[in-house]
């Protein structure tokens, strides 16, 4: 796991309503040109076949539930995947985005506005390596959320292919994961 971090003055957590756990959401990360990505709530834990469906439809998926996320602005870790060398390749550039860049989220008649302060590579061969990307915390199992965060999460697929690393799950997802990890920083009205 390689992580960086950086100061940043956080907002304090809003409560998540019904409305806003359950509708789609709108990501936006303006320094690696993603706009307006469709995010789709389910229920479910990260990279599982229901969020594989939505993310191979082009769209970013958002488990939720007692082995998924948090909603946007909660307290807790709200996850993020989507592909990035196929489906359109809607996070193609994710490994590119620096610490202090900011991720919008637009849910609810709300933007949340995180800023990412770490980089975690998880191994989905390691229930212990998947458990630092599922974290109320991100990389800190068992520690107990205090902020709102959220964990964007895709495939380190032309890495592991140039280690030589084929491997592979039954959903096509390749060994390792490379997320960015933010913490809210601002929520203001869409």
């Amino acid at each position: 796991m390689s992580t960086s971090r950086s100061s940043v003055v956080v907002a304090a957590p809003v409560r998540a309503t019904s409305a806003r756990v359950q509708s789609p959401a709108s990501l936006s990360i303006p320094s690696i040109g993603v706009r307006g990505l469709t995010v789709v709530p389910y229920v479910g834990s990260p990279d599982d076949v229901p969020g594989t469906r939505i993310a191979d439809s082009g769209a970013a998926a958002t488990p939720r539930g007692p082995r998924g996320g948090a909603a946007f602005g909660s307290v807790g870790n709200a996850i993020i995947t989507a592909h990035r060398t196929s489906a359109g390749g809607p996070l193609r550039d994710l490994p590119s985005l620096r610490t202090g860049a900011h991720i919008l989220i637009s849910s609810g008649g709300m933007v949340f506005d995180y800023v990412v302060v770490s980089t975690l590579v998880v191994s989905f061969r390691s229930a212990a390596s998947l458990a630092l990307q599922s974290a109320a915390v991100p990389g800190h199992p068992g520690q107990r959320a205090t902020r709102a965060m959220v964990t964007l999460s895709t495939c380190a697929t032309p890495e592991d292919h140039a280690r030589g690393n084929f491997w592979a799950d039954a959903l096509g997802n390749p060994e390792h994961r490379i997320d960015k990890v933010g913490v809210l920083v601002a929520v203001r009205d869409q």
